[in-house]
């Protein structure tokens, strides 16, 4: 008794391919079940990369730390190999329900020995890209130089490395063809600002001022959490050609170095404008030689010329 009627469409694929109905059935159920379980372990790469993800996540949507950077580069890539993997295999179990894989995964090998002599850059890429990953190099969310780019890392796999910059271009990178990486967001950053005092300004109380003002930032609640430490004010930096030069550095937390710079030069203008300290502009003073001798000899010269008209 049969269980399952066939349609008579089935029957006439099959006609079509010279095989029997029964048999096409069975191999389309497989077929079906196989793209089914890839589907369902992609979904299962998704799901583990997204608890990683939420690991991490401290819950601060301000500061992103190195554990987070470190967890979103791991997720990223366990989703690229996730589903490279998945479809793979699931190419492979498709072509063996029509014949074997066996001669075609040896046909592979050998063609992949041949590929992987024209393709040394290629093996290259993926060998630096895995020495990246494995030393913690750099995550996503870093800002980073490299190969002459810089720019904040959106994402990274085994083969490039892809950084917008701050134009918003998106540059894509091959690893093999990083030497040598600046990570800008890494552990901690310092922002160093320069500021300008005119040489007639009481450059003691200056430094005065600037330290006060150093130090009411580092109180700010809304600043605190940002900062890595004590703000320091060295003190004078340089005798510019307009005026005093005085340093801050303000370490931070990584990431935070250039809205904190932003804000504090921002501050202490306002404070330096309120205690009518001035902030020199460039000049330049014009010496002016008169040769009196000639002077006088110009002026005798346009009497006389007058007297005659």
């Amino acid at each position: 008794m049969q269980l399952l009627q066939i349609p008579d469409w089935v029957h006439s694929v099959a006609d079509f391919f010279s095989v029997e109905a029964g048999v096409l059935t069975r191999s389309s159920l497989r077929i079906l079940a196989i793209w089914i379980l890839a589907w369902l372990i992609v979904q299962l790469v998704n799901f583990i990369a997204r608890r990683i993800e939420k690991a991490v996540d401290d819950g601060n949507d301000l500061v992103t730390t190195q554990r987070e950077k470190r967890g979103r580069t791991i997720s990223q890539l366990l989703r690229g190999v996730g589903r490279t993997i998945a479809v793979l295999l699931a190419l492979l179990l498709t072509i063996q329900v029509f014949m074997p894989i066996g001669p075609i995964l040896a046909g592979f090998g050998i063609l992949g020995l041949a590929v992987s002599f024209g393709a040394q850059s290629l093996v290259k890429d993926i060998i630096s890209g895995f020495f990246m990953l494995l030393e913690n190099q750099f995550g996503v969310g870093d800002v980073i130089e490299a190969a002459g780019k810089s720019g904040s890392v959106e994402r990274m796999t085994l083969r490039v490395v892809v950084l917008r910059d701050l134009q918003g271009r998106l540059h894509i990178i091959p690893n093999g063809e990083i030497k040598s990486i600046t990570n800008m967001t890494a552990g901690w950053a310092r922002a160093v600002v320069d500021v300008g005092i005119g040489y007639g300004a009481d450059l003691d109380r200056a430094l005065v001022v600037v330290t006060d003002e150093a130090k009411k930032f580092d109180d700010d609640p809304e600043w605190k959490g940002r900062l890595d430490g004590p703000i320091e004010v060295p003190g004078v930096e340089q005798l510019g050609e307009s005026g005093v030069v005085i340093r801050i550095l303000i370490r931070t937390i990584a990431g935070s170095q250039w809205a904190a710079a932003r804000e504090f030069r921002r501050r202490l203008k306002l404070r330096l404008d309120r205690e009518g300290i001035e902030i020199p502009f460039p000049q330049r003073r014009v010496h002016v030689t008169v040769d009196r001798e000639a002077s006088d000899a110009d002026i005798a010269q346009a009497a006389a010329a007058s007297g005659g008209a």
